[in-house]
């Protein structure tokens, strides 16, 4: 039997602080020996709740299970932990300091080793020793509310320039050598809107918004996979009924578009956040109902609709929108002639960088625009994720990436901290890839001038036939 104790102090109140803890599944945001983990039962943590968690020793991974044995609501958790070789019971308690303002929080684990393990003792529990500490260290990073504005780091700029190797940190090796994985400061009474949240990364984003206890509203086209994704959420979050709710629309008509603006805005006066995170990638070329080439009017268009007739509700709220963009488009400028194809000159890919590029020239120009407002524009790139829609727009890369790609949990990460962290606030109009400001140019001939993104804009409203907003 190893038995280890340790204790960590934290600024934020008990309540903050176990309701964080009980999804036992938060550990993978602080525990650095934690690959993956994941709440197996749905609705709020209770005693009997399981967790499957993937352990990483050196370069092996191991999976355990575990189950809340006992919960004493806002005090203490039990949790029982089994696996090939090993057995844990660890108690998490939370305790009250300085009057509530901050928590005390004692943790207690004893490992049962058998087999393998049991003769390489001696050798295991000294890591154990050292590894139990850091993970609680962690945890009382991960409860620290952060205000200031991150910048990017030398390394990562020396790296994004040199193009390949920046291009490695989009894999989930780049996810987990960020310093900070956490998501804990809740949203509770805050509106969440999301596109294509039916699946992949959009339905990962609306999980992690309701699990900090924002309402979302899950916008997309099918009416079977909204219900499910809905359900997903619900279930991930522990959130209510009503927490979640759903908007059918087609993101490739601007009319769908207007009119789901239209429903979404009379049942939430105010909008914390808009995430425009839907897209699409066609090998053929194609045109809407509005005369508009496919790629353009989901990844570009269709966010223009969106945010412009929510800028009303944005404005109330002193909202945030966080726009989905791609690392394709670095390979692109800003060409607005080319947004409307000749069928001889499509490609997809191309189709889809320039339609990203054009978004990410949009995000800074309203950035300008309305940045006076009190809204927070940014557009981010979500790392080389592991989707279905990336296995069927990109088979060969996804073939040969498979083993290293992030979930889709790890996309997601960016979109939620732009529009739940406080430090987030004064990113106003950068391109954000794994929390840090990046450039939106490193080839040359593909930085786009204010200039440019202005009569993008205007283009925008030509084609879409948008009236100009009061704001800005």
């Amino acid at each position: 039997m190893i038995e280890i104790d340790t204790h960590v102090t934290a600024d934020r109140s008990p309540h903050d602080v176990f309701r964080y803890i009980a999804d036992f599944s938060t550990c993978e945001q602080w525990d650095p020996t934690v690959y993956r983990a994941e709440k197996l039962t749905p609705g709020s943590p209770a005693t009997g709740t399981e967790f499957r968690v993937i352990v990483s020793f050196g370069a092996r991974r191991k999976t355990l299970r575990y189950r809340i044995d006992t919960l004493q609501p806002g005090r203490r958790i039990d949790l029982v932990g089994r696996g090939a070789g090993i057995k844990t019971f660890e108690t998490l308690t939370v305790s009250a300091e300085d009057g509530g303002a901050r928590s005390r929080i004692d943790y207690q684990g004893h490992f049962s080793l058998r087999g393998p393990l049991a003769r390489a003792r001696s050798v295991i529990a000294p890591i154990m020793r050292r590894m139990v500490p850091r993970a609680a260290r962690g945890l009382a990073d991960a409860l620290e509310i952060r205000t200031e504005t991150p910048r990017q780091g030398w390394l990562s700029y020396a790296a994004d320039r040199s193009i390949l190797p920046g291009e490695a940190l989009y894999t989930d090796r780049g996810y987990f050598a960020m310093r900070d994985r956490s998501h804990s400061e809740f949203m509770d009474g805050k509106r969440v809107v999301i596109t294509g949240a039916t699946g992949g990364i959009g339905r990962a984003i609306a999980a992690e918004y309701a699990r900090l206890g924002a309402h979302v509203t899950l916008v997309g086209r099918d009416t079977d996979r909204l219900a499910a994704a809905a359900s997903h959420v619900r279930g991930f979050a522990g959130a209510a009924p009503d927490a979640v709710d759903v908007v059918e629309a087609d993101l490739s008509s601007i009319a769908a578009m207007r009119r789901a603006a239209a429903t979404i805005a009379q049942d939430a006066p105010k909008i914390d956040v808009l995430v425009n995170n839907a897209g699409a990638l066609f090998d053929e070329y194609g045109v809407t109902e509005d005369g508009i080439e496919r790629t353009v009017a989901i990844n570009l268009v269709a966010p223009f609709v969106l945010t412009e007739s929510l800028l009303e509700p944005l404005h109330a709220a002193g909202g945030r929108v966080v726009n989905m963009a791609s690392g394709g488009m670095y390979a692109v400028g800003l060409d607005i002639d080319a947004l409307a194809p000749l069928p001889s000159n499509y490609g997809g890919l191309k189709a889809y960088a320039r339609a990203k590029r054009a978004l990410v020239a949009l995000t800074a120009h309203w950035a300008r625009r309305y940045g006076d407002e009190g809204i927070v524009f940014n557009a981010m790139h979500p790392g080389w994720v592991d989707t279905p829609g990336v296995e069927k727009s990109l088979p060969r890369f996804h073939l040969l990436m498979r083993p290293v790609l992030r979930d889709a949990r790890m996309g997601a990460d960016t979109a939620v901290w732009l529009g739940a962290a406080r430090a987030a606030g004064g990113l106003n109009g950068a391109f954000v890839f794994d929390r840090k400001p990046r450039p939106t140019a490193l080839v040359p001939g593909t930085r786009v001038k204010p200039s440019q993104a202005q009569s993008l804009y205007g283009w925008l409203r030509n084609t879409t036939g948008l009236t100009l907003h009061g704001l800005g």
